[in-house]
């Protein structure tokens, strides 16, 4: 009698999607690199990259693009991360693009935004033709639109009318010198899949991800943690909280929830009956317009 035939779980499915992604990025691009932040989402990419090339290290270097307003945990994290795996880091620094006049800083609008240039730069000076990203379907309305393979022209922008069909999995990468391919293996997972995953595998995260006091400040329906990159309006007044982040990006604009959650699993909890995505609710450059997101992607953010 045959044995009954094995049946993914839905984490292992998405799994498998993923490394499948992977490995089909390696076999068909000669310079992908994966953009690597020390978040939670990039984090779980390169465990899963980990995981598509057992036992040799992944075939790719990893990239920061690096606001100069990073949380100092986040940073340590990164360095000790890619220590740990053994990876070469690039990093293409926003701060570079505003000293060479590239770009014009506004202190009130933040640095987000000046990351596109740092982006396409770092691509370019490093020939990258594949980029991997953790940008997935269910954080934003322009984000849904993407393609697993999301082609870029030659002036690193997107054209969201203009998307490669995907049929069966089958992934179409072809592109010329100059042009490349933004590749996003967790486009189908969801913010609670992502826990859900870090919890079945025990994958390792900033400590600013789990319930912290920390000084932070209300600003526009939201709390911003209170750093030296933060510049109080009048009238702001900096308390103390218990708080997490859902997200983790420039320190300027990325908000915390109040939380109690200090581990995976209580964190799985708290995402299972929230209502809001991780950036409606803790990014503020995201709030800009309807359309904000869509007009960055198209001209080259990730």
């Amino acid at each position: 009698m045959a044995s009954p035939a094995y049946e993914l779980t839905h984490l292992e499915a998405l799994e498998a999607e993923a490394v499948h992604i992977f490995r089909e990025v390696a076999a068909t691009f000669e310079r992908p690199v994966l953009l690597f932040s020390g978040g939670k989402d990039s984090m779980v990419m390169l465990h899963l990259a980990a995981k598509a090339f057992w036992p040799s290290p992944p075939p790719f270097p990893v990239m920061h693009v690096d606001t100069g307003h990073n949380f100092d945990e986040v940073i340590e994290f990164r360095d000790r991360t890619v220590g740990r795996y053994g990876l070469r880091l690039a990093v293409s620094s926003v701060q570079d693009d505003i000293d060479a006049g590239r770009v014009v800083e506004d202190p009130k609008a933040g640095r987000n935004r000046l990351q596109t240039a740092a982006l396409l730069r770092g691509i370019r000076e490093h020939s990258f033709d594949a980029v991997f990203g953790g940008a997935r379907r269910d954080e934003e309305k322009a984000r849904a639109k993407e393609r697993v393979f999301s082609f870029r022209d030659e002036f690193g922008q997107w054209d969201p009318r203009n998307q490669r069909p995907e049929l069966w999995n089958l992934y179409n990468g072809r592109h010329r010198k100059g042009e490349h391919i933004r590749v996003f293996p967790l486009s189908n997972w969801t913010e609670l899949d992502i826990w859900q995953y870090i919890e079945a595998e025990n994958v390792d995260l900033p400590s600013i991800y789990y319930s912290h006091r920390r000084p932070v400040v209300q600003r526009d329906g939201m709390l911003l943690a209170h750093t030296r990159f933060l510049t109080l309006n009048e009238g702001e007044s900096p308390y103390e909280a218990t708080v997490r982040f859902r997200t983790v990006g420039d320190a300027t604009c990325t908000g915390c929830v109040e939380s109690t959650a200090t581990s995976p699993g209580e964190v799985v909890a708290e995402v299972a009956v929230s209502r809001l995505t991780e950036r409606g609710a803790t990014r503020a450059d995201d709030r800009i317009s309807e359309a904000g997101m869509e007009d960055r992607k198209k001209e080259g953010y990730f």
